[in-house]
């Protein structure tokens, strides 16, 4: 798997030491571990520092000017960034194969980020409507607000897509795999349809990540992430990131710093760290996923299973082209159950935390209708594809084996 050089970006100290930047023969982990940090740190720590400070001095006038005029690489202001934020961005930039990245300080805050820095008034975006509930709602109803207009066509349909684009579209939107239907996105065929027509392309690979999934190699412009997820990895820290060519992210940081939607300081470092073993939490994650879909898929109380690494799903063909792995997150249905029989699985569990979100080191599980779409209607849920009988597991890094001892005992208790 290849890893683009990434654009050296300016940090605190800057002028002393040089950011690693990885060689093109380096593999995943190497990266993860190593890439844009300086071989020589503050202190000669081998750990990153943690800088806790919302404004930096300068030694005199003159130095601010030549800050200001030679755009010297070191700090001015906590909301403009900050010497462990930019390690960070430059190891995500990284992994992901792009240029440059931006940090956030919440996946939420990362997409609003990037649509605000790009969209005006009267222009259009388009999104396939599989999608996390919130970005739905922010594009619909706030940025509807502002006279953005927001256009739904279903997942994977490229001519839908296609023939939904006017002079007015800026953006074609989409995660894969998709949350919580597990839908893959044929991503050279998404990007084409936004370079045949001058639109920019945005992918929420969350589900994903760089481990498993490399949008901008496709030709995708802009990648995002929940680094809250599988990229910190221990349920610790909000972060987001958006990540794309230096031309196209220097819109989306100038406005960051206007925003003010920043990370502090101690998240930047948790997330470093999370990324060091970023490699091998992927790989058990990955193994978890696959063992624990394949027992619900021959389970007799199981009606469905949505997961891109069996052969029965719909997108397993695109999957296998497009992803190294398919993550930790299953979805799936309780035959002849309502709402109330599927909590009591939920309910019957041992291991798994009853929780939102996902991709940390804890199993998590969780029923869609009661977590994410109680006060949506039945009409919406149906429309959403949310039904009674779905659940949602995030399998973490425990023994597979006990994971499905578990979910094995909660079906057979609860039937």
């Amino acid at each position: 798997m290849s890893h683009t050089q990434m654009t050296r970006q300016p940090s605190a100290g800057d002028d002393s030491v040089s950011p690693t930047l990885p060689a093109a023969d380096q593999q995943f982990g190497t990266v993860a571990v190593h890439a844009g940090e300086a071989r020589q740190k503050p202190g000669d720590a081998i750990t990153d520092a943690i800088f806790c400070a919302s404004t930096y001095t300068f030694e005199d006038t003159q130095s601010i000017i030549d800050f200001i005029e030679q755009e010297q690489p070191r700090e001015e202001y906590g909301r403009y960034g900050n010497p462990g934020e930019k390690v960070v961005e430059r190891k995500l930039a990284a992994l992901e194969g792009g240029e440059e990245a931006v940090l956030y300080s919440s996946g939420m805050a990362a997409m609003v980020g990037l649509l605000m820095a790009k969209l005006s008034s009267g222009d259009e975006v388009i999104f396939f409507d599989e999608c996390y509930h919130r970005s739905r709602e922010f594009c619909i109803k706030h940025l509807g607000r502002f006279g953005v207009t927001t256009r739904q066509v279903k997942t994977c349909d490229y001519a839908a897509m296609e023939a939904a684009i006017t002079p007015k579209t800026r953006m074609l939107i989409s995660e894969s795999p998709t949350n919580p239907h597990l839908s893959v996105i044929d991503l050279e065929r998404f990007a084409e349809i936004g370079r045949k027509h001058g639109v920019d392309t945005l992918i929420d690979a969350t589900l994903a990540t760089p481990y498993n999934l490399r949008p901008i190699e496709a030709g995708v412009d802009f990648v995002l992430h929940s680094a809250t997820k599988y990229l910190g990895g221990h349920n610790d820290l909000l972060a987001g990131v958006v990540i794309g060519s230096k031309e196209k992210m220097d819109s989306v940081r100038n406005l960051r710093g206007i925003m003010g939607a920043v990370n502090g300081p101690q998240n930047c470092y948790l997330l470093g760290r999370g990324l060091k073993t970023f490699e091998l939490r992927m790989q058990r994650h990955n193994e978890n996923g696959m063992m624990v879909a394949e027992f619900l898929a021959g389970h007799p109380r199981i009606e469905r299973v949505y997961y891109p690494g069996l052969p029965s799903h719909p997108y397993y063909d695109v999957a296998r082209k497009t992803m190294r792995g398919f993550g930790g997150l299953v979805t799936f249905l309780v035959k002849d159950a309502d709402w109330r029989a599927t909590a009591d699985v939920i309910d019957a569990v041992k291991i798994p935390r009853i929780a939102p979100s996902l991709g940390g080191v804890e199993s998590l599980i969780e029923q869609p209708l009661v977590m994410s779409y109680f006060q949506q209607t039945p009409e919406a849920r149906k429309q959403f594809g949310i039904f009674d009988n779905m659940i949602r597991m995030s399998c973490g890094i425990e023994s597979a084996d006990d994971l499905i001892a578990d979910l094995s005992q909660a079906l057979d208790a609860t039937a």
